[in-house]
């Protein structure tokens, strides 16, 4: 029997890094084991024949707050890995704040492992988290396995998890280059932050300019060039960035960035309510399409989710008061594809993004990718049927979705996780560690 597969998936659209292409994918040990000719003959206990259904790899969202434990009655590992599997997501990487405590020291870390251990539907690994006094931390933190560390420019939201000023941030970046690790960042200079002058939308736009996120970045950039280390910044909404990123990967300062959903979806003309709100804000529509030429460009290199849900109570009327966070962890491959479709883009294009960039960026070699030797991570997804989001139907733990009523393209009809279909009941999902299998 050893030359029967345990399972063989067929399409005739299999998303691979050469392409859309008719493939049959081999499973053997919950790895690709080969990916052969769509009619090859591929002994298997399991046949899937997808015909003209497409084949992607699973997605990786790099960019997923958990909040367990502490604030589990925001979000929870069963709960968010549930959302992540339904919409075509097997790999997350765990935000550092939000959680009680931060994952801001080894010992915090093992804490947050042991409150996801048996719990997660798809695989996960974590973040640490670079605050004000942790400098020694870094390197421990690192060698626990943790895939980077995050910091943020301006405050946070939560008190236990304050910002680095300049010095911190150069500080940080040296210590993160001396064991050549990643430092990821919020990007906004709170000099050119203010509050809300009223409770409209508009108000809380005015409050966080573009500037901010310019400037914060050109920071980031500076550092990262003086100390050599490698610097992502996260949820870049503001096309006031993008230049200085353009300018930064020309010069060889080893910096990316990302997007997210919400930016390259929604636009600040038809926001409804604080559903909407996070940080830094959904822009205009012109800003928008600015985003989406620097993803085609490459200057952005990833598209991942920033889920940041709360309870709804949290989400009042008024935007200066309204919790920020938006929650989308299982809507992310619809919305990203309904918008990207309209753009001309096709499926290999969502997977670059989605899947293989935010893999290349965790070190996560074996995820996002149907190749050889990779985690069977697969997804079986409709890009034509639509939906119209019903937020009271998703797996995430709070009914909250500025998405809700919003009508989509694109279904998830399967998930594999190492070649075993995801049933939402029984948790088979790993704990990952940097650079690890």
């Amino acid at each position: 029997m050893s030359d029967v597969y345990d399972l063989v998936v067929r399409s005739r659209r299999a998303v691979t890094p050469e392409g859309e292409r008719p493939a049959a994918v081999a499973v053997r040990d919950g790895r690709i084991a080969e990916v052969g000719a769509y009619d090859d003959a591929l002994p298997a206990r399991e046949t899937a024949d997808l015909g003209d259904l497409p084949l992607l790899p699973g997605l990786v969202d790099t960019h997923v707050h958990v909040n367990e434990p502490g604030r589990t009655h925001w979000e929870g590992f069963a709960s968010a890995t549930r959302a992540a599997a339904a919409g075509g997501v097997t790999a997350i990487v765990d935000m550092p704040l939000n959680s009680l405590p931060p994952t801001v020291s080894v010992a915090a870390l093992e804490t947050k492992r042991r409150a996801a251990e048996g719990r997660c539907h798809v695989d996960v690994a974590f973040w640490g988290g670079a605050i004000p006094g942790n400098l020694a931390d870094l390197r421990p933190l690192h060698e626990a396995g943790v895939i980077g560390v995050k910091c943020f420019l301006s405050p946070s939201g939560v008190d236990e998890f304050p910002a680095l000023d300049r010095e911190g941030l150069r500080a940080a970046l040296a210590e993160v280059a001396s064991f050549d690790g990643l430092l990821i960042a919020h990007a906004e200079d709170p000099g050119l932050l203010a509050e809300p002058a009223g409770p409209t939308y508009a108000d809380f736009l005015r409050s966080r300019p573009q500037d901010a996120e310019r400037r914060a970045v050109e920071q980031v950039v500076e550092l990262a060039a003086e100390t050599g280390a490698r610097a992502h910044i996260v949820h870049v909404s503001a096309a006031a960035c993008l230049e200085p990123l353009r300018r930064a990967q020309r010069d060889g300062v080893r910096v990316t960035a990302e997007t997210c959903p919400h930016y390259l979806t929604l636009s600040a003309e038809e926001v409804r309510g604080p559903a909407y709100k996070c940080c830094p804000p959904i822009r205009e529509a012109a800003n928008r399409d600015a985003l989406w030429g620097a993803l085609a460009e490459g200057v952005l290199i990833g598209v991942v989710s920033d889920h940041s849900p709360s309870t709804p109570d949290l989400k009042v009327p008024d935007f200066a008061a309204a919790w920020g966070g938006i929650s989308s962890l299982q809507l992310g491959l619809p919305a990203v594809w309904t918008a990207a479709r309209e753009r001309g883009h096709g499926l290999a294009d969502v997977v670059r993004w989605m899947a293989a960039g935010p893999a290349r960026l965790a070190g996560l070699p074996y995820k996002g990718v149907i190749r050889e030797g990779a985690d069977a991570d697969l997804v079986a997804f409709d890009p034509d049927a639509g939906f119209t989001v019903d937020v009271a139907a998703l797996h995430h733990r709070n009914p909250v979705s500025p998405y809700d009523g919003h009508a989509l393209t694109g279904v998830v009809r399967s998930t594999w996780l190492r070649g075993v279909p995801v049933d939402f009941a029984t948790p088979r999902g790993r704990l990952l560690e940097g650079a690890s299998r």
